[in-house]
């Protein structure tokens, strides 16, 4: 049995492709899926390591902008190469999620990784172990484009707005 992913193929509608170097970054990248999921804004999610698989790196990466992807979310922990390498294959915005993995040296490995990028090749960066704020980001950048997730977003930020004037008054 080969061990080797194959790359999800996707109708044009998918807009966000999520990834990850290991399958137990997916307790962390749930979060992306999820928001994505909630704003009705398709997405595919696969396990591609920038170092046991970088051919199938490279093939997600260059063929990603063919498939119909506007963004991609790549979560990765300890050396963390995958949004990085992922960015410099693609045109399209790639948003970065550092993960403290279980080799991770507190996550600053990790966050160091993808924030440091050389000029030329930017990898958007959110917190560690921040993928619901990917998530967010990345329907931001299709809400760029599409009116309906526009709206949807601005219902979130009021929710979010009245949830914490709410707070307020139980004080």
């Amino acid at each position: 049995m080969s061990h080797q992913m194959k790359i999800q193929k996707k109708n044009d509608m998918t807009e966000v492709g999520i990834i990850m170097g290991s399958k137990s970054d997916f307790i962390i990248m749930q979060a992306a899926k999820d928001f994505l999921d909630e704003m009705g804004i398709s997405n595919e999610i696969s396990i591609v390591s920038a170092h046991r698989t970088p051919q199938l790196m490279v093939e997600y990466a260059k063929g990603a902008a063919d498939r119909g992807l506007k963004v991609i979310i790549a979560g990765a922990g300890g050396a963390a190469h995958l949004p990085g390498m992922t960015a410099s294959l693609t045109t399209l915005p790639v948003i970065g999620v550092p993960v403290k993995s279980a080799n991770s040296i507190d996550g600053w490995d990790s966050i160091l990784s993808i924030l440091q990028m050389p000029n030329g090749i930017p990898v958007a960066t959110v917190a560690l172990n921040g993928a619901k704020n990917a998530g967010i980001l990345a329907a931001r950048i299709v809400g760029a484009y599409r009116p309906e997730v526009a709206a949807k977003l601005a219902l979130y930020a009021d929710e979010m707005k009245q949830a914490v004037l709410d707070s307020g008054k139980s004080l």
